[in-house]
């Protein structure tokens, strides 16, 4: 099918690769190549032309097939799938039962959220573990009318956090499962993408409002619609809604730190006694990638929320990422008097909570005996990457 027959529209929110004569047409200017070449070598008359027309040949389709490459690459709605230790990744949809037994079971494990705060959740977790994908205005180089595309992107063992998600936005998106590991929330179709900028308007605070912004011309532009710019959320109470809960839930982590105990020995000089701290981080690269927009004023945010500086590391691939650490006994509080109001929907709401157990053991001074600290290794065996998540099935 070449661009001149293509279809103009998407029917679907997502993209497949048209299909393409050009492979075909190269097949035949090679066998014509080959064909003439061995006639001109044993002397046919004519043969020169028919050699040059099928290397003239060969060269257009090949230029004609490698154009269409290039053009369906710059649609930039195809996710590429690439290789991890030479296993490609598989990605299928997730059985609609799977989806229906997590909702049944989600009120055993997690909290809801106040109709009120939800947008300010969604906000924070888009900004976390989200991508807003805004094709080109208008007709592509190939002739098609694309749609722009919402994704958000977890562990599996969230799928009963955005199936609750999906639940409150009225049923609409879908699920893509990568391996047995990747979660995809999708949201493609405009009545969703709509529905979405209508709740999170005016609430992100990070520089994914740019392309959230872009989002909101591509939709009137294209639908006629007259959504007015989302203004960035500037404002230094973090304290007043569930933006912070839904990043946290995307891009923070509760961990227990334990040093064990080590006697001194001929290698080692000194004694070093156990130690065991509790730690609520969140790191972010210093540039928001898409618009190449600094992420220290948000950082800068959250870091006076939570009372400590804000400091910076590089990666050993030489990335700059900001990074915000509490581990002061005194200011634990103020985290924790903060979830305990606006509450996270997903698997991390369990790891906040085996951590403020460990943090209440703290206060009581429990940590000071060995039964307290029994306590809390076993808090911290359960955490984080050790989480296991029953399933219903």
């Amino acid at each position: 099918m070449t661009n001149l027959t293509r279809s103009k529209f998407q029917a679907h929110p997502f993209h497949l690769v048209s299909p393409s004569p050009w492979p075909l047409y190269t097949c035949i200017a090679l066998l014509t190549l080959t064909t003439s070449g061995v006639l001109t070598m044993h002397g046919f008359n004519n043969a020169n032309s028919f050699l040059t027309s099928a290397f003239i040949s060969l060269i257009l389709s090949m230029s004609f097939w490698w154009r269409d490459v290039i053009s369906e690459g710059q649609l930039s709605t195809i996710t590429f799938l690439s290789f991890k230790d030479k296993v490609l990744k598989i990605v299928k949809a997730i059985d609609n039962k799977e989806i229906v037994s997590s909702i049944e079971n989600r009120h055993l494990l997690y909290p809801d959220i106040k109709e009120d705060q939800f947008g300010y959740y969604l906000a924070g977790l888009l900004e976390g573990d989200g991508n807003i994908n805004v094709p080109a205005h208008g007709i592509t180089t190939l002739n098609r009318v694309l749609n722009p595309r919402i994704t958000f992107t977890s562990h599996i063992n969230n799928l009963p956090l955005y199936a609750y998600i999906q639940k409150n936005l009225y049923g609409i998106g879908r699920f893509q499962k990568v391996n047995d590991n990747v979660l995809r929330y999708i949201i493609g179709d405009i009545k969703g993408i709509t529905l979405i900028i209508n709740m999170m308007h005016g609430k992100l605070r990070t520089p994914k409002n740019i392309t959230f912004n872009n989002l909101i011309t591509f939709i009137n532009k294209k639908y006629n619609t007259s959504i007015e710019e989302s203004k960035l959320d500037t404002s230094s109470s973090l304290s007043s809604n569930a933006w912070l809960s839904g990043f946290t839930e995307a891009d923070g982590n509760f961990y227990i730190k334990i040093i064990e105990a080590k006697l001194k020995s001929d290698t080692r000089k000194r004694s070093v006694s156990e130690n065991i701290s509790l730690v609520f981080r969140i790191d972010q690269r210093a540039y928001d990638k898409p618009t190449n927009s600094s992420m220290l004023p948000v950082m800068n945010t959250i870091a006076e929320f939570m009372e400590v500086d804000l400091k910076k590391y590089f990666t050993l691939d030489k990335r700059e990422i900001l990074s915000v650490s509490l581990t002061s006994i005194n200011k634990l509080s103020i985290i924790v008097n903060y979830f305990n109001s606006f509450n996270m929907l997903g698997v991390k709401h369990s790891d906040y909570l085996d951590w403020e157990t460990a943090y209440k053991l703290f206060l009581s001074k429990k940590h000071l005996t060995i039964k307290g600290r029994e306590e809390i290794r076993l808090l911290k065996s359960k955490m984080n990457s050790k989480r296991v998540i029953h399933s219903s099935k």
